[in-house]
């Protein structure tokens, strides 16, 4: 009996675009994490009501639901990988109920990125482009290699994601140049480049170039390019497929556990700061 009592509580954890291949993947991921429990799921109308673990071939006992305040009223923390605008929705009633958040979206503009960093005020948010434990480590790496290479060196930023991603370049490729710009002591708005298209002029050195390709079912390929006189580095990143995001994504609910609020990112979970 006192073996019993020591044992952790669940997490109650809600998982949004439900039917989607992340939200699958989570879904699965919970009902094997002892730790955690699936206590909701979101998505659309027309997969209302079907038990959250029919398509996995399980009986989760948790329906679908597209009505947010039904979804998130038996969870203490939401994880999210959809889009954009429907984050945002997600984040006020959120807010309002004090249901923390992990955020995997990616493609935010500035106003919604202040909208979340405003809401950390009231609840805790992990937020970050990639959940991996492997690419968080890499950023660590890339701001080594820009500090000792900040100059003579030329840097373009390479990434590869499949064909149904519909933002470019990709969130990590974003916090890679992001960490680099910061360990050279630029802001990466001031030197970003995104397109090279016609009679571009020689590359400005201070820059850092950007290229998306698109295609087939390519998880995620980063490649950081540090080009020298007479020598070359590249620093990859390959995901073999999303279970990296969906470990992640559990260690930053774990992580979330006893923080009231504030934002947080996956340097803070991983303790890499």
């Amino acid at each position: 009996m006192d073996f019993l009592t020591t044992l952790p509580v669940p997490r109650r954890v809600a998982v949004a675009g439900a039917t989607g291949r992340m939200g699958r993947m989570l879904i699965d991921a919970l009902r094997h994490a002892p730790d955690c429990r699936l206590a909701g799921a979101l998505a659309g109308a027309s997969a209302a009501n079907q038990d959250a673990g029919a398509v996995l071939g399980f009986d989760s006992g948790v329906k679908i639901v597209s009505e947010l305040r039904a979804g998130l009223a038996d969870s203490q923390v939401l994880i999210d990988f959809t889009r954009p605008e429907a984050t945002m929705a997600q984040l006020g009633v959120c807010r309002e109920l004090g249901v923390q958040l992990v955020i995997g979206t990616t493609g935010f503009d500035e106003a919604q990125k202040a909208a979340i960093a405003d809401a950390a005020r009231d609840i805790a948010i992990v937020m970050a482009p990639n959940m991996g434990v492997g690419v968080n480590v890499t950023f660590q790496l890339l701001a080594m290699a820009a500090k000792m290479l900040s100059t003579g060196h030329d840097i373009e930023i390479i990434e590869a994601h499949h064909r149904h991603k519909i933002d470019a370049p990709s969130g990590t490729a974003l916090k890679m140049g992001e960490v680099i710009a910061e360990a050279m002591g630029r802001d990466l708005k001031d030197c970003a480049v995104y397109a090279r298209e016609g009679f571009t002029g020689e590359r400005d050195p201070s820059t850092i170039g950007f290229a998306s390709i698109r295609g087939g079912d390519i998880a995620g390929d980063h490649t950081v390019l540090f080009a020298g006189a007479g020598e070359r580095i590249e620093i990859t990143h390959r995901s073999a497929g999303r279970a990296s995001y969906v470990q992640g994504s559990l260690r930053a609910v774990r992580f979330l556990a006893d923080r009231k609020a504030g934002l947080f990112d996956m340097f803070d979970v991983l303790g890499l700061r």
